[in-house]
């Protein structure tokens, strides 16, 4: 299974996507503050991270543009409450792999999980 990253400003909505996700056997990482996600990803292998675009100190951009210089091979999907198609457009050039619009209905997320991790040979969780 993955080492899943989750960087989201409101700590509840971090800790529902990691209820959904250890249920389907992932390792769950939420992170509420920038800098400590980032650090974590410096100094542990991420699969695949999970950030929202609208952050306390940055936006979820620049964070995905500090990941995808950690590990260019790192899966990433964005969340917004405020989809814009700058930040759409934006996100999937620095390599985002999903762009989806909060709140995202837990299958979805699942399905699109799996799909992200799929691309790193992992086996999607049954």
């Amino acid at each position: 299974m993955a080492t899943i990253l989750v960087l989201d400003d409101v700590l509840d909505a971090g800790r529902l996507i990691q209820r959904i996700l250890t249920r389907k056997g992932h390792t769950v990482h939420v992170f509420t503050d920038e800098d400590d996600a980032i650090q974590y990803a410096r100094s542990n292998p991420v699969d695949l991270a999970i950030l929202d675009i609208k952050l306390k100190k940055m936006s979820g951009i620049e964070v995905l543009g500090l990941l995808k210089e950690i590990d260019s091979g790192i899966q990433v999907m964005m969340l917004t409450g405020y989809p814009t198609l700058d930040t759409a457009r934006r996100a999937l050039e620095l390599g985002a792999g999903e762009y989806c619009v909060k709140p995202i209905e837990k299958d979805d997320l699942e399905q699109k999980v799996a799909a992200l991790l799929a691309t790193l040979g992992e086996a999607p969780a049954e």
